[in-house]
């Protein structure tokens, strides 16, 4: 799951793919007038990812002579919007990336093809790979792998006083302590923490308690586990270790450029490991990855695995075998892998990740380093979620909020976060 996670309409997407039920593919021929098969292959995220992509193009092009691929590219917030109207409209592209919260979403209507046996996949983590397969089919092959996790400037702790924690013991009540001593020794220049409701954050806390998140086709998170997870939230604006309620939900919906770590006006903060290189950019300072802390007692930390994003094909391409190729490229071929690095994640296929881990800058080694070591203690990669799910990212933001800005006690807003939820996914 890359980029901020920004929030997109749901509504929207289920709506468009409802619309085309199984009728999507190329509104073309898919094919130039110098004979050649052209592929339109869509992607989200930074100038940065566009351009490395680009070049990444070229190598399959001067590999492939036969094909031109042609990338759709836009930002995150937009992407999806994007995407759904070109299915509605079938006109959906060959190769087309998605997160995992909204593949069960196309997979289950008929959009995507299988691409078992298309795709070479033999170096790809059974259990990773097995994240982009419903009801016995492979429909998306993971890109790279990442971790939600919390990032650290440790500047900025040890010149507010403050010691950085051993994460392998440290708990939500120390997390709490340490980012309002930050804000408190800073005199208030750096905040301690910036609150994140993204539902991986939840997900680990719930699992600290024992609670999936999703059970079948409903929640599986009790309304005392959320209130319990908003009470880290309350407990760090009362004691100044992130700020109040506005500011919080002002800068919740900004990009990692604009975050309290990119900004250098904040010491902590919760985002995808693959994110820490974008963090660092953005700083210029050293950062470091640690382990979410963990509810005292608790038997595990809760933290997982996942797929950055995934490789997918429309199901009504003229051009299988050829879309296949690309995504095969782009998964296994070393070249390819040189030139994304870890921006989709680290390496899904081992062979690539053993070519390029020499090649990665800094930042991307500490997050091999720290996914390596963590590695023992990761819950195995989630199943892709129920349909609907992707609009959990807004639905819990937005009663995080009326809980901190105290406008919904959060008993009864764990209770009504639920019911919403339950009713987005039964279907």
């Amino acid at each position: 799951m890359n980029s901020g996670k920004k929030k997109w309409s749901a509504a929207l997407l289920a709506t468009a793919v409802l619309a085309v039920t199984a009728a999507c593919g190329s509104g073309s021929d898919g094919g130039s007038a110098d004979g050649k098969v052209v592929l339109r292959f869509s992607y989200w995220g930074s100038d940065a990812r566009q351009k490395m992509t680009e070049e990444a193009i070229k190598k399959f092009e001067e590999k492939n002579p036969t094909i031109d691929v042609e990338g759709e590219f836009s930002d995150f917030a937009s992407y999806y919007e994007s995407l759904s109207t070109k299915v509605a409209a079938s006109d959906a592209p060959d190769v087309i990336t998605l997160e995992i919260r909204a593949l069960r979403e196309y997979a289950t209507r008929g959009t995507l093809a299988d691409l078992s046996s298309k795709v070479n996949t033999a170096d790809v983590d059974a259990k990773v790979l097995a994240t982009g397969a419903i009801d016995g089919k492979q429909y998306a092959i993971p890109t790279g792998v990442n971790a939600f996790s919390l990032i650290v400037n440790p500047a900025l702790v040890e010149s507010s006083g403050q010691k950085l924690p051993d994460d392998t013991s440290w708990t939500w009540d120390d997390y709490v302590k340490l980012a309002a001593g930050v804000t408190s020794g800073s005199g208030g220049k750096v905040t301690g923490t910036q609150l994140s409701w993204n539902p991986a954050y939840l997900e680990i806390f719930a699992a600290q308690k024992g609670e999936p998140f999703y059970q079948g086709n409903q929640l599986g998170v009790s309304p005392q586990t959320i209130t319990e997870w908003w009470g880290i939230m309350q407990n760090l604006i009362k004691d100044k270790g992130a700020p109040e309620a506005a500011k919080s939900s002002e800068i919740g919906a900004t990009s990692v450029d604009q975050s309290l770590l990119g900004t250098n006006s904040g010491a902590m903060g919760m985002w995808w490991s693959n994110q820490l290189g974008a963090v660092v950019k953005a700083s210029g300072q050293n950062l470091e990855l640690l382990r979410m802390p963990k509810l005292a007692g608790a038997a595990t930390g809760g933290m997982f695995m996942q797929p950055a994003m995934f490789y997918s094909a429309s199901s009504k391409t003229e051009h299988a075998a050829e879309a296949a190729k690309f995504i095969d490229f782009m998964i296994n071929d070393p070249e390819a892998g040189a030139i994304v690095l870890s921006d989709r994640g680290l390496p899904a296929s081992s062979k690539v990740l053993a070519a390029v881990r020499d090649k990665l800058p800094e930042a991307d080694q500490k997050t091999l380093a720290f996914l390596d070591e963590a590695k023992g203690e990761l819950k195995d990669p989630p199943a892709a979620p129920p349909k609907g799910a992707s609009a959990m990212e807004e639905m819990l933001t937005r009663y995080s909020e009326e809980v901190m800005f105290g406008r919904m006690e959060p008993a009864d807003a764990a209770q009504k976060f639920i019911a919403e939820a339950n009713a987005a996914i039964a279907g």
